[in-house]
């Protein structure tokens, strides 16, 4: 099952470019064997003025056709890591063959693409800035696939 990050604006170099790249290539060694990756980003450009609606046209451009869409919303259902972990298996065995995680802009998911939505995720009522979302995730895809692959969760 492949992976996209579909996600508003560009992450430069930095601390969060450097933690999101390493978590996404151990996601890409780990989950290798299990089905799971690769991993592909797909930055929208962030052009000032054109509101959700126009962040919306840009990440749906983003999604692969046929991808489930997950959507990184503060509304969505908060999960532990290892029921993160099941629902991607789950997702995967169900012949789910491209998932798109989709991490909006500084204010959040257009209502209609929200709609369009087959799952939403949530990492708790806080705020977090969209930028360190993406590290956050790339975190949890690569806990999910250690868990998948029987290793201890908590060490990873």
């Amino acid at each position: 099952m492949r992976v996209h990050l579909c996600a508003m604006g560009r992450l430069r170099a930095g601390p969060e470019r450097t933690l999101l790249d390493d978590y996404l290539n151990r996601f890409d060694r780990t989950g290798r064997g299990l089905g799971l990756g690769p991993v592909t980003e797909h930055e929208v450009a962030d052009r000032k003025g054109g509101g959700m609606a126009s962040e919306a046209e840009g990440l749906r451009r983003a999604i692969p056709k046929g991808a489930k869409i997950c959507v990184m919303d503060e509304r969505g259902k908060v999960m532990t890591s290892p029921k993160f972990a099941t629902l991607l298996g789950d997702w995967r065995d169900q012949g789910c063959s491209d998932v798109a995680f989709v991490i909006g802009g500084a204010d959040g998911i257009a209502p209609d693409l929200r709609a369009q939505a087959d799952f939403k995720l949530s990492f708790g009522q806080m705020v977090w800035p969209h930028m360190l979302v993406r590290v956050m995730l790339a975190e949890q895809l690569y806990r999910a696939a250690s868990i998948l692959a029987g290793g201890p969760y908590h060490r990873v």
